[in-house]
């Protein structure tokens, strides 16, 4: 039995609470919060007579530290989930620390305003230390290690697929299939279509900063960066077909390349039509892309901002998606004395995911992990103190999990590489 704080109501959250809802063993009680409460209360009453899980739910700002204090003493949580947006990921893991409550999230910290000068300063100090310049990196959430440690609880960073699920699929083939692992790549294939010559398949605000910033890989344990979109590969995925794929910046090599030293190489991956890089090259000319507020006729928007409430709600997109989508991982290294090659993957198909919870396969690949990796932490599987990333724990009950409630693995032993 348990009580589980979640903090957001958009389409990887819709996902995750309804998934919890089909463990209602394990998720008995289930608080929804989000700034505007009446989108929680539709989900509630959606899944009235569904679940045996009691869900209520609530408002909170999760940008203050106090509203959020002020509820999770209310609600008293075993686990808060913060599937809200990445730049409230201190905010609430300061709230944590404070009620003395478990934490976890789906992606790294990333700063709304990248013009604040006290943030802009350690962010060009990290540009030059570590060699690469993405917003969004680990250290700012690693820097709470000692206080959750302290405070004898876990916070349990990224765990949607990419980042989450690929490194479970890293700690699986490091623990069952090599001995030493040579080169990463991760491969995230979207062969899904829905019908608009533009939009994102999650918050578009989050989603075009990340593909738009210059790519980086980890080569000998040093990042390289390369200009956005610089180094392309085609792949032929399982179940999808041949793809254009794009080198980018990714969260999850940052902590594989700590926690997997061996490693000589690691990338990432990710397809893309050439609609939606038109789209997004003509958007960045023109500075909509752009997180610097400018004025307009009076009133102070910020373009990036102004550009999502124009675009498709992503939670919109399900009922109008078809096709599949293919993310794994490809591995070289050895066992044995012996060259080995080894790709373990999920094939998800968007239809499937709107029939089962109403939304398409992007959310649903996301949010499923969430809710198998809040399993882990509520029935003990996962019990490491600190602030920690997916590898880091044993992958074995976490991918059954996944397994059961809808991301199943396939293997292939012998797969064609990136070149």
């Amino acid at each position: 039995m348990s009580r589980v704080l979640v903090i957001g109501c958009g389409g990887v959250a819709n996902v995750a609470i309804r998934k919890c809802c089909q463990a209602d063993d394990v998720f008995t009680e289930l608080c929804i919060a989000s700034r505007t409460k009446s989108k929680c209360d539709a989900l509630a009453e959606a899944l009235k007579g569904k679940t045996k899980t009691v869900v209520t739910t609530a408002q909170v700002d999760a940008d203050k530290v106090d509203e959020l204090v002020e509820l999770i003493k209310s609600y008293k949580p075993d686990l808060v989930m913060n599937i809200a947006l990445p730049y409230q990921d201190l905010t609430i893991m300061d709230a944590c620390l404070i009620c003395g409550v478990n934490y976890m999230d789906t992606a790294n910290y990333e700063p709304e305003d990248t013009d604040d000068p006290e943030w802009r300063a350690i962010y060009e100090k990290r540009c030059k230390e570590q060699g690469f310049s993405a917003y969004f990196d680990y250290s700012w959430q690693w820097a709470y290690r000692e206080k959750f440690e302290k405070a004898g609880l876990t916070a349990l960073l990224g765990c949607g697929f990419d980042p989450g699920v690929t490194q479970a699929y890293c700690a699986y083939a490091k623990k069952h299939e090599f001995d030493t692992i040579d080169t990463i790549d991760i491969l995230d294939c979207n062969g899904g279509d829905h019908g608009y010559a533009f939009a994102t398949n999650f918050n578009p605000e989050v989603n075009l900063r990340e593909v738009s910033a210059p790519g980086s890989y980890i080569e000998n344990g040093k990042w390289v960066e390369i200009p956005a979109m610089s180094i392309k590969r085609e792949y032929d995925f399982d179940k999808v077909g041949q793809k254009d794929m794009y080198l980018l910046h990714h969260e999850e090599l940052e902590s594989l390349a700590l926690n997997i030293p061996e490693v000589k190489r690691i990338r990432f991956f990710m397809t893309f039509g050439q609609s939606y890089l038109t789209h997004m090259k003509c958007l960045e000319n023109v500075g909509m892309l752009s997180t610097t507020p400018i004025n307009f006729e009076g009133h102070e928007i910020v373009p990036i901002k102004f550009l999502k409430a124009l675009l498709p709600d992503p939670a919109s997109l399900g009922p109008r998606t078809h096709g599949k989508t293919n993310i794994g991982c490809i591995f070289t290294g050895k066992k044995d004395g012996k060259d080995k090659t080894y790709y373990i993957y999920n094939v998800c198909d968007h239809q499937e995911c709107y029939k089962e919870v109403e939304s398409q396969a992007i959310s649903y690949t996301t949010g499923v992990p969430a809710m198998c990796g809040a399993m882990m932490l509520l029935t003990g599987k996962w019990t490491e103190k600190g602030v920690h990333t997916v590898e880091e724990f044993d992958p074995d009950p976490f991918l059954d999990a996944l397994d059961k409630y809808g991301l199943p693995r396939s293997e292939n032993f012998a797969p064609v590489l990136v070149d």
